[in-house]
């Protein structure tokens, strides 16, 4: 089996047990511009569940920030979207995960094939 196949599949499968640091690792310590290519594309697609998880923190201290007391000290029923932003955030990121974990094996199959 080719060398550079392995280096590519491993950049993808990496998302199981070392997401950034062996894309990273494999696109500075390989020469061939396809085996770069592949770890370029691992690695943003291991950064996009990071970014959403920012995000989803920033959301998740949005929807808990705006409850209000009223002048006799009782809390107002907080809305809909601010009850369930938290697990809609939750449920968001979970999916976008599942399909970035599917997409990252797919794609070390396909280079190994």
């Amino acid at each position: 089996m080719d060398n550079s196949k392995v280096l590519s599949a491993l950049s993808y499968f990496s998302v199981l047990f070392a997401p950034f640091i062996v894309p990273i690792i494999i696109f500075f310590v390989s020469h061939d511009k396809e085996v770069k290519n592949h770890a370029k594309k691992s690695l943003i697609s291991h950064i996009v569940p990071v970014v959403l998880l920012v995000i989803l923190f920033i959301g998740l201290f949005a929807t808990t920030v705006p409850f209000s007391y009223s002048m006799n000290t009782s809390f107002e029923k907080p809305s809909f979207w601010i009850a369930s932003g938290p697990i809609l955030f939750i449920l968001l990121y979970v999916i976008v995960y599942i399909i970035v974990l599917i997409w990252n094996i797919i794609q070390g199959i396909r280079v190994l094939r």
